[in-house]
């Protein structure tokens, strides 16, 4: 231990050396072999784009060469919209930092796409290009679209040409778009998957359509079945058939012909190569039902038949399934009162019936109902003969009369005149009511013009036969005043239910005061009028007659008395002598002839 208290440190010594490896380079030497081997790598600068070398790729995560002195990394979801993407392929990527806390570069490719995304995206949109894009998510109304980095909305409705009911069958799948619509102010795109099939579905329209013929038979698929018609895919273009075209006879639906996916064949009716749109049929593959018609029938045939479609006029009725004819309302009763067809039919109704006329060329039939009972006017006059009694029922109104029905076709008129002998009716409508009874009496028959005349007054005895006797002139009668007229004058109320009138000047009362409605005065008559049934009567004659009375009585005593005063001024002897010889003579004649 002594010798070891000798032993002296060495002065050039590096005690910072202990615990470390011995370096072979001097300090001069390990900075020349530090810029050697930095400036074997390319000058990088942060936050810039560059291009790099995939050089490896898992599952998770990909490995890039920048040519650095180290590989950056890149998760895999950013490289996810182009799976195609391989070791060995270029990429571009932003340059976050050299590096970070444990000395590992940092690179983004997200960015870098942000970074030139809108140049590409305006540019794919001005060129029409189209482009591939990675689903991300749904959102409402339709999904989210990765684009060169970028988010865009996909619309539902632009998904697929057909309705797209499930959206999530489509997310984290690489599609095809294009690009529709850029927001710049927003950062907006939106793109579409749907216009790629458009543009595909219309060149294989204009190729298809190119080779249509008029009358050229095709075979098809029921691609879709609405209530107007059915679509019938013609191996990448859809045509259309009208529901008219699907068969010769009616029909409530196209179901009733086609079903969803069935092989069928159809001819071209007509197509329009601008619009890219193809009329079809089906019932023209098979005859017409009126070339099929029997030759056998003929007018006055009867034929069953059931009621396709019903209006006011009439109803059609289909014979054979496409033959179809009209039976007019006026053929459905021999009523002559008006109705509608909905009175007798209604759809689906099987009905018999009688073909009217029938023209093949103009392929047009009428058919008739009340042809199948006979006529009820043919025996008419024996049925209904002049004079006879009958109920009828009320059908309507007119301001002269009221028409009635007698039986089913069979109607009759009663004029307005023929409804009362004593009350004088404005209105039938007040007399009667649409649906009563009536009793009535035959007064005329014209079967040729299909006529009745009827009256329901004649079903009693004519009372002014008997008002005659009774309202004589200058007779006075008790009265109520029932209404006072516009015009001046009043209707007044007799006994036994005669209305008479009485003119404004004859309502005068003595003691001057103004007649009222619902009273009670005497009355004169003063004309009476059995033809015209009129009778008019006075008021004031009858309190006029006693003045008139005393007023003839004391002239007639004034007239005596003047007309004796100037025979005695004019009387003269001679006229005496003459008198008393007429006289005279006279009364010898008498004696000589007794």
């Amino acid at each position: 231990m002594r010798e070891l208290k000798d032993i002296q440190p060495l002065q050039d010594f590096d005690w910072s050396s202990i615990g470390k490896k011995k370096s072979v380079y001097t300090e001069k030497e390990r900075e020349t072999l530090t810029q050697s081997y930095e400036d074997t790598f390319s000058q990088l600068a942060e936050q810039q784009v560059v291009e790099g070398t995939i050089v490896a790729k898992n599952n998770r995560e990909v490995v890039i060469n920048i040519g650095f002195k180290s590989d950056g990394i890149i998760p895999l979801s950013e490289i996810r919209y182009n799976p195609n993407l391989k070791v060995g392929d270029k990429i571009e990527v932003f340059v976050e930092s050299q590096e970070d806390a444990d000395g590992q570069l940092i690179l983004s490719h997200k960015k870098a796409l942000i970074l030139k995304s809108w140049d590409r995206v305006n540019e794919a949109f001005e060129k029409q290009e189209i482009i591939n894009g990675y689903v991300k998510s749904r959102t409402k109304g339709g999904l989210i679209v990765d684009v060169y980095g970028i988010e865009a909305f996909l619309p539902g409705s632009q998904i697929d040409v057909k309705p797209i009911r499930d959206y999530d069958i489509y997310v984290d799948k690489i599609m095809e778009f294009k690009i529709v619509k850029i927001n710049h102010d927003f950062k907006n795109v939106v793109v579409s998957h749907k216009a790629l099939i458009e543009d595909e579905i219309e060149a294989q329209k204009a190729e298809i359509i190119s080779h249509l013929e008029k009358g050229q038979v095709l075979e098809g698929i029921v691609k879709n079945i609405t209530s107007y018609g059915v679509f019938i895919d013609l191996g990448g273009v859809d045509g259309l058939i009208h529901i008219t075209d699907l068969s010769w006879g009616r029909i409530n639906h196209p179901e009733e012909v086609v079903e969803l996916d069935q092989k069928i064949n159809v001819v071209i009716l007509d197509f329009d190569e601008s619009k890219k749109r193809i009329a079809l049929g089906l019932k023209q593959l098979t005859p017409h039902p009126w070339d099929a018609l029997s030759a056998d029938l003929k007018v006055g045939d009867k034929v069953k038949s059931k009621v396709v479609v019903l209006a006011d006029y009439g109803a059609f009725v289909e014979v054979v399934p496409g033959v179809e004819g009209l039976i007019h309302v006026t053929e459905m009763s021999w009523s002559q009162h008006l109705r509608t067809a909905h009175d007798f039919l209604k759809i689906g109704d099987e009905v018999e019936a009688i073909v009217l006329t029938l023209d093949r060329e103009e392929r047009k039939m009428s058919l008739g109902i009340k042809q199948l009972i006979p006529d009820p006017w043919g025996e008419i006059a024996s049925k209904y003969p002049i004079g006879s009694k009958h109920e009828a029922t009320v059908r309507n109104f007119t301001n002269f009369g009221i028409f009635v029905e007698l039986e089913e076709g069979v109607d009759g008129l009663i004029h307005i005149s023929d409804l009362s002998w004593s009350k004088k009716i404005k209105h039938p409508a007040e007399f009667t009511k649409v649906g009563e009874k009536i009793p009535v009496v035959v007064l005329e028959v014209d079967s040729e013009s299909r006529r009745l005349s009827l009256g329901h007054k004649q079903l009693e005895e004519n009372p002014w036969d008997v008002f005659e006797t009774i309202f004589t002139l200058n007779s006075i009668h008790k009265g109520t005043i029932l209404n006072m007229s516009e015009k001046g004058g009043a209707t007044v109320a007799l006994p036994y239910g005669v209305e008479a009138f009485c003119p404004k000047s004859q309502l005068a009362k003595e003691d001057k005061t103004a007649a009222n409605v619902d009273e009670q005065l005497d009355f004169k008559i003063i004309e009476f009028s059995r033809e015209n049934k009129k009778i008019v009567a006075s008021h004031s004659k009858t309190w006029q007659q006693e003045e008139e009375k005393e007023d003839k009585k004391s002239t007639s005593e004034e007239k005596a008395i003047r007309k004796l005063n100037d025979n005695l001024e004019r009387t003269t002897l001679g006229d005496i002598d003459a008198l008393a010889n007429l006289k005279e003579e006279m009364t010898k004649n008498e004696q000589d002839n007794p």
